[in-house]
């Protein structure tokens, strides 16, 4: 499919406002616009069409980009003082889909960030001596994950760590981000995240969790924050993910759940958008994009043909987005052409754009050897159906679909929390790959 290669002209597929002009359309129809000039050299509206297959992700700019963050951040990411392990987290894992190899005192210096900032009553916080707060503290846990070695393993406390997630489970089963703090569906996600890969979820931490999260489904079909508010694509990956942890995805309503989502990607632009009537942003690509793995993972459950994802996104057409309008030719990827880069951005769209290369699959018949968050190991790639537009080269690491780490960090990680459990269940999905 994708955007780049149709024979109408682009505007064809652009926003319709049934003649009633609000600040809204405006702004969308100027997006457009800055869209179609990006994508201008690649149609056949062009004289001399570039071949798409010439469009390059500019690897070693971008990791001279992220590189260039350890070492001396501009003033202005001073606002993000109370957010140091999010940023250890968007650039080691930016880096780490690039397949750069994350140097020794790199690693070094961030597990003695992350050490500093655990606090003494369990989880992380943002900073030295801030209280914990379950953003920062999967921030933390995917940072330590993704060094993959047994000093970053063990500056997490589990003990301490558990203590936390259950000061902020409430108990109609949701979770407040930090003690006495606000509730919403990222905590379940954060909390869940968290617990699953270090080998710690318990009943109790689990109790009415699920049912929570169904609570937050609206009458669009995609998540809110919490019960009664608008979709938006951010909580609804993270009620997503975290029903796919526990184990009660089926809790949703998968006909409205299924439209929503698919009606998150623009027919224009290709990428994806947050909420109903707001405008495409690169960082979607993930919280919207990663949506549609694990969906994949229902309609198979629910008896639909592997192939049914096929027609539910356009994994072409959100590449073409993310290489084309999200790319800084200086290095670094950025919300849409009108916008600066950063490094939330550059983690997002590189997570997105692994995961629509990527189409990865749930090994259901092997379910019954990977209970609770073994289950997490059951992904793998379909490699029939890799896709990388443009370039060979363009092709990315693997993310896994509901952790968001690299699928070999991942692996690394449960072989050292959950031992030989899985070890077995990783041998078992290897098996099945070699017999596929």
């Amino acid at each position: 499919m994708g955007v780049l290669n149709r024979e109408e002209d682009l505007l064809a597929y652009g926003y319709k406002d049934d003649g009633l002009v609000t600040d809204s359309s405006e702004v969308q129809v100027e997006t457009e616009e800055s869209i179609r000039r990006v994508f201008f050299p690649y149609t056949q509206e062009s004289p001399m069409p570039l071949p798409i297959a010439s469009i390059e992700l500019r690897k070693l700019r971008h990791v001279k980009y992220v590189l260039g963050a350890l070492d001396n951040l501009a003033s202005h990411w001073t606002a993000l003082d109370a957010s140091k392990p999010w940023l250890c987290y968007w650039i080691l894992h930016a880096l780490d889909l690039l397949g750069y190899r994350i140097p020794e005192r790199i690693a070094v210096r961030a597990i003695s960030t992350m050490r500093h900032i655990q606090s003494p009553t369990g989880g992380f916080g943002g900073g030295p001596g801030q209280e914990a707060h379950l953003a920062t503290t999967y921030a933390a846990v995917n940072t330590l994950a993704i060094i993959g070695t047994k000093e970053a393993y063990d500056v997490i406390d589990r003990e301490k760590l558990l203590e936390f997630l259950l000061s902020v489970k409430q108990k109609d089963g949701s979770f407040t981000m930090t003690v006495g703090g606000e509730v919403d569906v990222r905590g379940s996600y954060c909390a869940m995240s968290a617990a699953t890969i270090t080998n710690i979820v318990t009943k109790e931490l689990t109790v009415n969790a699920a049912e929570f999260i169904a609570r937050c489904q609206t009458y669009e079909g995609g998540i809110g924050g919490l019960p009664g508010v608008e979709a938006h694509a951010g909580y609804t990956f993270c009620g997503l993910a975290a029903l796919e942890l526990l184990g009660r995805t089926d809790i949703l309503n998968l006909d409205t759940f299924t439209k929503w989502s698919s009606s998150r990607q623009m027919s224009l632009e290709g990428g994806f958008q947050g909420r109903t009537n707001k405008l495409v942003d690169g960082c979607y690509a993930f919280w919207t994009g990663g949506i549609f793995p694990i969906l994949g993972k229902m309609l198979e459950t629910a008896g639909h043909d592997s192939d049914a994802l096929d027609f539910v996104y356009d994994r072409d057409g959100l590449q073409e987005y993310l290489l084309t309008a999200c790319q800084s030719k200086t290095g670094g990827l950025r919300d849409k052409p009108s916008k600066s880069v950063d490094y939330y951005h550059t983690c997002y769209c590189l997570s997105g754009l692994s995961l629509s290369q990527h189409q990865m699959s749930f090994r259901h018949e092997l379910r019954d050897i990977a209970p609770g968050g073994l289950s997490a190991l059951l992904w793998s790639e379909n490699h029939d159906k890799r896709r990388v537009i443009g370039s060979p080269s363009n092709v990315l690491e693997t993310t896994h679909p509901v952790l968001n780490i690299r699928m070999d960090k991942v692996r690394k990680a449960f072989s050292h929390f959950y031992g030989k459990a899985a070890e077995d269940v990783m041998e078992e999905v290897d098996i099945e790959i070699i017999r596929s």
